[in-house]
């Protein structure tokens, strides 16, 4: 299996492209820059949002729907919001085809054009906010706490599976508060969730920051975000969380009556994180074998399989493992016997291996009298013997120390990659022969930031949380800075 794969150092892109081929994760549709997910690949995506979908309503919030179509007024009336999406959207025009004259095709039919154009969701804020102000009469209305799950199409010319499509799913939250101070606090507070899903459940570490002007979510006051550090010491954007301000409300007229029977306008957030989660899952990861899967995303955390030559030792091994199988699954633990007889063991070994599977057993008769089996960790290739009566109560346990190894080994790569310059020179150096994150100071200005972008092609990726104060020079302008930032090249 592992043939097929590119290697990373050989051709990034291309080994990226072949695991999530290879894995049977997605693929090109028939729509140009539009992916199928495949059943494997949205397996993983279910138990994200499985996952989130708890912890929104941990903190209060609750799921609801709306339309997939915006109309193009709606943008209009957020000037950074319609220019941030203006390039991106799909216009929808007219509402009915029909048989062209000759009968061979499918036309649009002229007469059937929109007396307004719509546009298919680039992010839901116009639509929602246009709703709120419905909703929101009173006090006694707010906080409103809203979480959608839906698809989005933010039309792409260069497309990659997962990280970048012009159809993708997501989430998006979208919450109205009584106050900046509560606003602000939700912001936060959804930041942290993104922060703890990641590190706890992608087995990715994260740093928490705030994005510049030139970064921030188009209609935003501030934009918080989640930078993840891939393999190939690219950033890649994990989540964000948004602080809306009042401007939404005042583009919507959304007001409400205060205690006092003040009318005032209420204070919004949104924030969101989409499929792209699996591309960063696969490039955080995975090796040149295939996926490694953290076990809490994983479709099958366990896989048993059988090494025999005649059926009845099949028969006499499935009779074996079948009350192990039923023990874990009552544990919660997904775990698969795979007696497919149309497949050799090393086949097997390869696909699995391929597929990310945590934790491979493999049991033959020699293993059956002997009362032990013998298990594989994917993330490390490690093997060892373990006594088949220790297995029911062990594997819970080897699943917690595979979850926390790929998660220390993730963050032990991002501290060998991570650098200290304070000179330009020293940053395109560091930059185009090391990569990873570069902490680095700067002024402050958005024309310092461009200049590096055109320059370097790196961004400014956030400002981090838990930055320290620190005087120091501008690595491009030369002028007084009080604190570093990251940079990093990006996906």
């Amino acid at each position: 299996m592992a043939d097929k794969i590119t290697s990373r150092e050989k051709d990034y892109s291309e080994w990226y492209n072949d695991i999530v081929k290879h894995a049977g994760l997605a693929e090109h549709s028939a729509v140009k820059g539009c992916m199928v997910i495949k059943p494997y690949g949205y397996a993983i995506w279910e138990f994200m949002q499985a996952e989130l979908d708890r912890k929104f309503k941990e903190t209060g919030h609750v799921n609801a729907y709306f339309p997939l179509f915006v109309p193009k007024s709606f943008l209009s009336k957020e000037a950074a919001h319609v220019e941030g999406f203006a390039k991106e959207c799909a216009v929808v025009t007219h509402y009915r085809l029909k048989t062209s004259d000759d009968g061979k095709e499918v036309i649009v039919d002229p007469e059937a054009k929109l007396e307004e154009e719509l546009i298919i969701r680039p992010t839901s804020e116009t639509i929602i906010w246009n709703t709120y102000r419905n909703w929101i009469q009173s006090y006694r209305d707010l906080p409103l706490l809203i979480n959608q799950w839906a698809n989005v199409v933010r039309w792409e010319m260069r497309t990659r599976l997962f990280l970048r499509t012009t159809e993708f799913l997501w989430q998006e939250g979208h919450t109205a508060h009584a106050s900046e101070e509560e606003a602000l606090a939700e912001t936060r507070q959804m930041l942290e969730v993104y922060a703890e899903f990641a590190e706890k459940y992608l087995g990715i570490p994260v740093i928490k920051g705030i994005k510049t002007a030139n970064e921030r979510f188009a209609g935003a006051v501030e934009t918080f975000c989640i930078e993840a550090m891939m393999q190939d010491g690219k950033a890649l954007q994990a989540g964000t969380s948004h602080f809306l301000g009042q401007n939404f409300a005042k583009a919507f007229d959304v007001t409400f009556l205060d205690k006092s029977n003040k009318p005032e306008y209420v204070w919004a957030t949104s924030w969101g994180v989409s499929t792209r989660l699996i591309g960063a899952l696969i490039m955080a990861h995975s090796d040149d074998d295939g996926l490694v899967l953290p076990p809490k995303l994983a479709p099958v955390q366990v896989v048993i399989v059988p090494i025999y030559k005649r059926q009845e030792e099949l028969e006499a091994i499935g009779a074996k493992v079948a009350p192990l199988v039923q023990a874990l699954k009552s544990k919660g633990i997904r775990a698969k016997f795979d007696n497919d007889d149309a497949k050799k063991p090393g086949w097997k070994f390869a696909e699995h291996e391929l597929k990310g599977v945590p934790l491979r057993i493999a049991i033959g008769p020699r293993d059956m009298e002997n009362g032990t089996a013998e298990i594989a960790f994917r993330d490390t290739k490690a093997k060892q013997s373990i006594t088949f009566a220790e297995l029911e109560n062990e594997i819970p346990k080897i699943l917690d120390q595979i979850q926390e190894g790929i998660y220390l080994k993730a963050l032990r790569f991002r501290e060998e990659n991570t650098h200290y310059v304070n000179s330009y020179e020293e940053f395109k150096k560091v930059l185009d022969e090391k990569s990873g994150f570069i902490f680095a100071h700067w002024d402050g200005t958005s024309e310092t930031e461009e200049k590096i972008k055109e320059e370097t092609k790196a961004t400014i990726r956030c400002i981090p949380l838990d930055n320290p104060q620190e005087d120091g020079i501008c690595i491009y302008s030369g002028k007084p800075s009080k604190q570093r930032v990251i940079f990093a090249r990006a996906y």
